[in-house]
C-alpha cells in the first residue's frame, strides 16, 4: 500500500485513493471517520473524486452504500462513465481485504493533498514574486495568509452542507446545556454584559465607540484586566495611541487602585507603593502581549495577529484604535479606508476564530448625548461588518475646583448585537484609577488593603473578575519578586521575530 505510482508532476497515490474507497464499500460505517478526514477534491484522479461525491450523497440520504447503490447513484446522476463505469466501481472492493486500516489510506491522501496544495501555493507565490509591479509587503502577506488558511483547514471545508452544521450546532447546544454554561465566550468582567452576550464570541468583530477621554482605553484595558490577569486568557492588545510604557502604568494603577497622577509623579505613601507592588506582582507574567507601534499598516496588524494565535495561542486581540491604523492607500477617501479597515477586522476574526475588539471614535456631534450607531466616525460599513457596537456614555462632570467627580455614572449602550438583546450596561468610572466598575457591586469601590504577610501562592490566592479585587486578603509579595527584575513589555519587532 506504500508503494506510490510514480509520477513526476505531483505527489499522489492512487492505491491508498482506491483502498480508502474500496474500505468504505466494505463497510458503510467507515464512511463517518472518512468524512472528518476528507473532502472530493483532496482525490487525485477525477474519478475518484466522483466515486467520493456519490459516496457522500449516499450517506446525507441515509442510504446504506454499497457496490449496486453506489452504481444507482452514479447512474441517476449521469456520472457513472465519469467515475470509471461499473467495471472500476466493482474493482475497489478488491483492492483491501478489510476495512481496519480506512483512516490511515484516508490519511495518506489528505498528505498528498496537502503537499500538492502547497506547490499549487508555492508556485502562485513564485508568479506574484516576478511581477515587480506589486509591492512586495502584499505578497508577503498574501503568502503567509494562504499558509496559514492551508494549515488551519485541517478538514473543514468553505462549502458546508446542514447536514454538517446542524449536528455541529446541537452538539454545541447539549454541552451548554448539559454544564449549564452561562458563558459561552471570553467573559468582559462585566455581570450585566457578558449576560446580554454571553461572552466575547469567536469569529466576532467587536466595536467599543465613544468620543475622545470617554474612556475607550480604560474600558478595554479594564476588560483586558479580567481576561488576561484574573482569567489567565492569552490576549492581545494593539495600542496605536499609547506606548507600552503607559500601559502597563495603567494597568498597574487599575488593579492596584493608585491613582494614576501619582504613578506620574511618583508622589506616594508607603501605603500606595505597597498596593503598586501587590498590583505588579498580579499582572507579572501573565499571558499579555501588547504591541504598541505607532500608525500600524493593517497588513502588519493582520501578520502580528497570525503569529499571535500560532505562537502564544492568542484567544482575543484588543485594538487601539480603528482611526490611526493605516492603508496601503493613505490618499484613499476616509470612507474607503474605514471601509477596508473594518471588513479587515471581521476578516481577521473569522480567520483567527477568535474575538476582535476595536476602539472607534464616534462623531463631534455625539458630545453630551447617547452616540447612536449613525455616529460612527469614518464609514457605515463599520456599524455593518461589526457583529456587536457599544457606546460608552457619561457625563463629564467636575467639581468645584474644576477636577473629575471621583465617582462618575456611566453606561455602556450596547446598539447593536447581532446575535442577541440590545441595552444598557450600568457602570461606575472612577477617574482616579481610570477603572470602570460595576455599578451593582458596592464592595468593588473599595481599593485594595496593603497587607504585612507573604503573598500566598496564586493558586492559594484566587482573583476575582474585572472590577472585583480581593479585599482584605491575606496578600504581601514574593521575595523573588521584583519590579526591577520584570522584562519590558513585547515590541513589535519581538512579535515579528517570533
Amino acid at each position: 500500500m506504500e508503494q506510490r505510482l510514480k509520477d513526476s508532476s505531483v505527489p499522489h497515490n492512487l492505491d491508498a485513493e482506491k483502498a480508502t474507497l474500496g474500505a468504505i464499500l466494505l463497510n458503510w460505517e467507515a464512511v463517518d471517520s472518512v468524512a472528518l478526514i476528507l473532502r472530493a477534491g483532496d482525490f487525485y484522479t477525477q474519478q475518484n473524486q466522483t466515486v467520493f461525491e456519490a459516496i457522500i450523497s449516499l450517506f446525507r440520504k441515509e442510504i446504506r452504500g454499497d457496490t449496486l447503490t453506489l452504481v444507482s447513484e452514479l447512474t441517476q446522476t449521469g456520472k457513472l462513465e465519469k467515475a470509471g463505469g461499473v467495471a472500476y466501481i466493482s474493482s475497489l472492493t478488491n483492492v483491501v481485504p478489510t476495512s481496519a486500516n480506512v483512516e490511515y489510506y484516508a490519511q495518506i491522501v489528505r498528505d498528498l493533498s496537502t503537499r500538492r496544495n502547497l506547490i499549487q501555493i508555492s508556485s502562485e507565490i513564485k508568479a506574484e514574486s516576478f511581477d515587480e509591479s506589486r509591492d512586495y509587503k502584499l505578497i508577503l502577506d498574501s503568502a503567509e495568509r494562504k499558509i496559514f488558511a492551508l494549515a488551519d483547514s485541517g478538514q473543514s471545508s468553505p462549502v458546508r452542507s446542514m447536514v454538517e452544521v446542524i449536528p455541529y450546532a446541537i452538539e454545541n447546544i447539549q454541552r451548554h446545556f448539559a454544564n449549564h454554561e452561562v458563558l459561552t465566550g471570553i467573559p468582559s468582567g462585566y455581570a450585566k454584559l457578558d449576560n446580554m452576550t454571553s461572552g466575547f464570541q469567536n469569529g466576532e468583530l467587536i466595536i467599543i465607540g465613544a468620543r475622545p477621554s470617554m474612556g475607550k482605553t480604560a474600558l478595554a484595558l479594564n476588560m483586558m484586566e479580567h481576561i488576561a490577569i484574573h482569567k489567565k486568557i492569552p490576549c492581545g492588545f494593539f495600542s496605536l495611541e499609547m506606548s507600552s510604557e503607559q500601559i502597563g502604568k495603567r494597568l498597574l494603577s487599575q488593579v492596584g487602585h493608585v491613582p494614576s497622577t501619582k504613578l506620574r509623579d511618583g508622589m506616594m505613601n508607603m501605603d500606595e507603593l505597597k498596593k503598586l507592588q501587590i498590583a505588579a506582582s498580579r499582572c507579572y507574567d501573565k499571558p499579555l502581549c501588547i504591541i504598541d507601534t505607532p500608525n500600524m499598516q493593517l497588513m502588519e496588524i493582520r501578520t502580528i495577529s497570525r503569529r499571535l494565535r500560532q505562537k502564544n495561542d492568542i484567544r482575543i486581540i484588543f485594538i487601539d484604535y480603528i482611526g490611526l491604523i493605516s492603508t496601503e492607500d493613505p490618499n484613499a477617501p476616509v470612507y474607503d479606508r474605514v471601509s477596508e479597515i473594518s471588513k479587515s477586522l471581521k476578516s481577521l476574526a473569522r480567520e483567527l476564530n477568535i474575538p476582535v475588539v476595536a476602539l472607534c471614535q464616534v462623531r463631534r456631534d455625539a458630545e453630551g448625548n447617547e452616540p447612536t450607531l449613525n455616529q460612527l466616525r469614518g464609514s457605515g460599513s463599520i456599524e455593518q461588518d461589526a457583529d456587536v457596537v457599544m457606546f460608552i456614555h457619561r457625563d463629564r462632570k467636575k467639581q468645584e475646583d474644576g477636577e473629575m467627580m471621583p465617582v462618575q455614572e456611566a453606561k455602556l449602550i450596547v446598539a447593536k448585537q447581532r446575535n442577541g438583546p440590545i441595552g444598557d450596561v450600568p457602570l461606575l468610572f472612577m477617574s482616579a484609577f481610570t477603572r470602570f466598575e460595576n455599578k451593582t457591586s458596592t464592595a468593588d469601590m473599595q481599593p485594595i488593603k496593603p497587607m504585612a504577610q507573604s503573598f500566598p501562592p496564586e493558586s492559594q490566592n484566587p482573583v476575582q473578575g474585572a472590577g472585583e479585587p480581593s479585599v482584605g486578603a491575606s496578600v504581601s509579595i514574593p521575595q523573588s519578586s521584583s519590579m526591577d527584575s520584570m522584562p519590558p513589555f513585547p515590541t513589535v519587532d519581538e512579535m515579528t521575530d517570533m
